[in-house]
């Protein structure tokens, strides 16, 4: 399992040799012999390269959990389980993660010489376990499970356009305005057409249809298009914070808007107990609800 994940993470069985202080050969036969073990091909082999098959992918993320929980069985026998050690892997919103949560991994760093991270900004819900991912960030309501969340703040969906727009095309006073103006569509995934706004004026949640004239599957686009006068975007407030304070996008509708929705830290169950996850939560819980308050 170690020459598989090693491999990957070196992008070949040469440097994989390298790093572990093994021969190429070595390296080669313990992969093999796993594959011949599993019954499977986990990775495609080229002269300079190798790259994870379907089944490799599914494998890795389960290798990456089972060596990590090894090595904390070992520290915790050597009596060194209190000591930050060992790769800490922590995954968020493309955004948001970019913004507050890699700020947060290099002090994390910075006080815990021991530790290596991985910090996987993703726009999707990654399963911590599956994925052997130590903390996460996550943006929603949470369903009941087994993983340990601590609420750290709560943002908001917002509306929002550049003054040289509203100045153009005037202010949409109610949501159905809307399909006057310019939209900016923003969706990681599929693009959408529907925006939704909460109670305002007595009244209950509604989802409007929008016609985007763009649409996008990045913040950062959506957001500098609106910047730059082309239309009205819907993003969560964190996102457009700097922006709206210093008056380069102005909010829209704000009467509107859905109830914010939390933001948690998130751990599997269990995870509290490692040293290196329990220090990152003790850095990062404080922290995030300084910036988000």
């Amino acid at each position: 399992m170690t020459a598989f994940a090693v491999t990957v993470d070196a992008g070949g069985l040469s440097r994989a040799a390298r790093q572990l202080g093994w021969s190429p050969a070595t390296v080669t036969r313990a992969v093999a012999s796993l594959e011949q073990r599993l019954g499977v091909t986990l990775l495609r082999r080229t002269t300079r390269s190798v790259k994870l098959t379907e089944a490799g992918e599914r494998y890795l993320a389960i290798c990456r959990r089972v060596l990590s929980e090894l090595a904390d069985a070992e520290r915790a026998a050597r009596g060194t389980l209190d000591v930050p050690r060992g790769t800490l892997t922590v995954t968020a919103p493309a955004t948001f993660g970019r913004l507050y949560v890699r700020p947060l991994v290099d002090a994390f760093l910075e006080k815990h010489a021991d530790v290596r991270a991985r910090l996987l900004l993703l726009d999707r819900v990654v399963n911590l376990v599956d994925e052997g991912v130590d903390a996460a960030v996550r943006i929603a309501h949470l369903p009941d499970s087994a993983l340990v969340a601590t609420k750290v703040g709560e943002v908001g969906r917002v509306v929002c356009a550049s003054p040289k727009y509203v100045a153009r095309h005037g202010r949409p006073r109610v949501p159905r305005d809307l399909a006057e103006h310019r939209c900016i569509g923003f969706s990681p995934a599929a693009p959408t057409d529907t925006w939704t706004f909460g109670a305002g004026r007595g009244k209950r949640a509604t989802h409007v249809k929008v016609r985007p004239a763009l649409s996008v599957n990045t913040a950062e686009a959506a957001i500098g298009s609106a910047l730059d006068g082309h239309g009205v975007t819907c993003v969560l407030s964190y996102q457009v914070k700097n922006e709206l304070r210093d008056g380069s996008l102005v909010r829209l509708l704000e009467s509107y808007e859905s109830t914010p929705l939390p933001v948690h830290l998130v751990t599997p169950a269990g995870g509290a107990t490692v040293a290196k996850v329990r220090a990152f939560v003790d850095l990062a819980v404080p922290r995030l609800r300084h910036q988000l308050a």
